[in-house]
């Protein structure tokens, strides 16, 4: 047996789908896997042809999960220059409509084989395993660590009987959590509390952007006219992703920031009530189509905008400030990381709205340090994961795996067996609402066809 840490990433989106669930953890699969010492394997969904032409941008789709590898690769490597030396596995997964997600179908350990499983990484473990029909993640893996990417309760409460969708929500995150990971890394204190957590932020910055930055610094510098456009925000167009926080701050306050012109990018659900919104305004608010963040259109424009308080902690908001921008955001735990940076402006309310952004388009960007580029990179987002999931004091595999007994001490006989209890309980329930892979999505994938759904509560599983 390979005596190499072999962490296997299962997340719950693949590009060309540009969603922070797509991204980080394909940079963090190409970065951990720089150390040879590990293999690393990045498990995605394969979706059919119908949820692709949903989910995927400018009518991209894929006949098979190779197909889809290869475009994967190729983007990394033309964004990052990093050759990809990590394996790609797909499961089977479906675009829920309803949810705006997609949802794993099936039992997806199965995706690796037991003698390979060893440290599984759950990006937004409580969505990978709300509806997860099949072994315990933590009899099946030694080491289970989650990463809490988005504030789902936040997101609920904007909804229909929101605060009561919110209060069983939080409950069934903490259960299932609890359940399958054992130790619970939240990018921000803007998510709830769940077992055994910490508050870490383990994303980096694509280093383009970071080279942006250095060439608008060099710019600065020579006194060059580095930023000739001034204000702009990015992200997917839905309301809940900052937009209706932004038009009303500008609504509320056109008289005080007359003259101001804000420019508007983003692809999604709401773009006509946005685009009809905006048009409203007294404030010139243009609103185009979305683009890609490194884009040359957005490298001149000298302030980003960000008032979205349901991100846990931003991409786009890190970008811009890699890039050397001056970021105005929200005084919010989501954005307590980017506190640190001087570019990074607050504001608590509308006063400080328009203070901050009136300053920050007489102002020049601060020259970045390189601590402050190293804290933005995904070297320094590396070795903040590795020290959070405590990976590198994980003990040596041994020729005989025993993944049940590695974290068992006699004390803890009794939370084990409440807890096997527990995800019986969990795996009983998920029997009846859980939606299994066809025929064909199973042979796409490699995995055997599974049993008919009638049968499904016996399936045998091993606690």
């Amino acid at each position: 047996m390979d005596k190499k840490q072999h962490i296997v990433i299962f997340t719950t989106a693949s590009l060309p789908w540009l969603t922070g669930t797509a991204v980080n953890p394909l940079f963090r699969a190409a970065y951990l896997a720089k150390n040879e010492e590990r293999k690393v394997t990045l498990v995605i969904p394969w979706l059919k042809l119908k949820d692709q032409e949903r989910v995927y941008p400018n009518n991209i789709s894929f006949s098979s999960p190779s197909e889809q590898e290869a475009y994967v690769r190729q983007w990394l490597e033309e964004r990052s220059g990093l050759v990809s030396s990590f394996s790609i596995r797909f499961y089977p997964g479906r675009f829920s409509l309803h949810k705006r997600s997609i949802l794993a179908l099936g039992d997806i350990t199965e995706v690796i084989p037991d003698e390979e499983a060893d440290v599984a990484v759950l990006e937004e473990p409580e969505h990978l395993t709300w509806y997860h029909h099949g072994k315990k993640w933590k009899t099946k893996f030694r080491l289970v660590v989650g990463i809490v990417h988005t504030n789902y309760l936040e997101y609920v409460r904007r909804e229909k009987y929101g605060q009561l969708q919110a209060f069983f929500l939080k409950y069934m995150n903490s259960w299932v959590v609890n359940i399958y990971c054992h130790r619970v890394i939240r990018l921000s204190a803007a998510t709830q509390e769940l077992p055994r957590s910490v508050v870490c932020n383990v994303h980096g910055v694509n280093p383009r952007f970071l080279e942006i930055g250095m060439k608008k610094g060099e710019q600065l510098h020579n006194r060059d006219h580095a930023f000739t456009k001034g204000v702009y925000y990015i992200g997917k167009m839905v309301w809940s992703k900052g937009y209706k926080e932004l038009l009303k701050l500008l609504r509320d306050h056109q008289t005080e920031l007359t003259g101001l012109e804000v420019d508007l990018y983003g692809n999604g659900e709401d773009s006509d009530q946005v685009q009809e919104a905006a048009k409203n305004l007294e404030i010139p608010v243009r609103v185009h189509p979305g683009c890609d963040h490194g884009d040359p259109l957005f490298h001149d424009y000298k302030v980003f905008l960000n008032p979205s308080t349901t991100d846990v902690v931003c991409t786009t908001t890190a970008e811009a400030l890699a890039m050397g921008k001056i970021v105005i955001c929200a005084n919010h735990p989501s954005n307590d990381f980017f506190k640190q940076f001087p570019n990074c402006r607050t504001y608590d309310d509308g006063v400080g709205f328009i203070r901050e952004t009136l300053k920050a388009l007489q102002d020049q960007p601060a020259p970045q340090t390189d601590a402050q580029r190293h804290e933005l990179s995904w070297e320094a987002a590396t070795e903040r994961f590795l020290n959070a999931a405590q990976l590198n004091n994980l003990p040596a595999k041994k020729l005989t795996k025993t993944p049940s007994k590695l974290f068992m001490s006699t004390s803890m006989n009794l939370r084990r067996g409440l807890e096997d209890a527990s995800a019986a309980v969990h795996f009983m329930g998920t029997a009846f609402f859980s939606t299994q892979p066809d025929e064909e999505q199973c042979k796409e994938v490699g995995l055997s066809v599974p049993l008919k759904k009638q049968s499904t509560p016996s399936r045998k599983w091993a606690f």
